[in-house]
């Protein structure tokens, strides 16, 4: 089911299922600054990324001794959310664990996302609880991708700004979707990437624990822009197809792929966040949209 939101700027449309944003549209111009989910690209919009962030090593991991297996990313963005509240200027959606969810990832959870407008902003806070009597272990990520271009210029036009200069390295993915230990200069006292059909040739570019907090999108030939700020979150992922698409996704994240060969416990996986019995983590980030 599709649901709305909007204020005096924005107009936001998200779906139970998977509990994605679809659409977030300035009112100002009419400006459409999230992807279609056209799948000649990428079938998703804004995918949320719950109890893995990418891949586990041979899409497999083992949690007390037993091997369970999911698939890239995890099982909420394939399920549908309950929507649990609505108000004049917010959403949110819950996933439940079931006996589905038990088969594939043995923890019995709440995962909740609010949407909230305010003014030009859209805040995503993201609640995690655990609902059963063991620690219990998770990763948990976004995956917005916007519309580049969003006007009638090109790709090569448009820009990632972060708000300090940074002396920043890349995560290096080897084999399909896995990470190496060794990590890659990028970065070197410099604030500004600049897109190019070249850029992803090789997938995407992970940072970890950036001076930055923001990033802006913006382009060389216009002033619309949108404002990306991710908080408190370890780990940033830039991502696009590496044959080109008219999109290109930042991604938030707690938690990362695994490390190529890696078969130990869940528990010992790299970035894994853990809660025990009855807390509850949560997390946020939230998006500026300038016409």
């Amino acid at each position: 089911m599709i649901y709305t939101l909007e204020n005096e700027h924005l107009k936001i449309s998200l779906s139970n299922h998977g509990g994605e944003l679809h659409s977030i549209k300035g009112k100002k111009n009419n400006t459409e600054f999230l992807w279609s989910g056209d799948e000649a690209y990428w079938k998703y919009h804004a995918p949320v990324l719950f109890p893995i962030v990418g891949k586990v090593f041979n899409g497999k991991y083992t949690v007390d001794g037993t091997t369970y297996e999911l698939p890239q990313h995890g099982l909420a963005r394939v399920r549908d959310f309950e929507m649990i509240e609505q108000t004049k200027n917010s959403i949110s959606f819950e996933l439940k664990y079931s006996e589905d969810t038990l088969k594939v990832y043995p923890f019995k959870f709440s995962l909740i996302i609010k949407y909230t407008l305010n003014d030009i902003n859209l805040s995503i806070d993201y609640i995690v609880k655990n609902l059963d009597n063991k620690e219990m272990y998770f990763s948990i990520g976004a995956h917005p991708a916007f519309m580049c271009p969003i006007e009638n210029d090109k790709f090569d036009d448009y820009y990632f700004e972060f708000n300090k200069k940074e002396k920043a390295s890349i995560m290096q993915l080897v084999g399909p979707g896995y990470f190496s230990k060794e990590e890659k200069p990028y970065l070197k006292d410099e604030n500004i990437i600049n897109l190019s059909t070249d850029l992803f040739k090789s997938d995407a570019l992970v940072f970890k624990n950036l001076k930055s907090n923001k990033i802006s999108l913006k382009s060389k030939t216009h002033k619309k822009y949108l404002e990306f700020d991710f908080g408190e979150f370890p780990y940033l992922g830039l991502w696009t197809k590496a044959t080109g698409a008219p999109f290109v996704c930042i991604e938030p994240w707690f938690g990362h792929a695994d490390f190529d060969g890696f078969n130990g416990e869940f528990k010992d996986k790299a970035a894994i966040q853990s809660l025990m019995p009855n807390k509850e983590f949560s997390c946020n980030y939230n998006i500026s949209f300038f016409e």
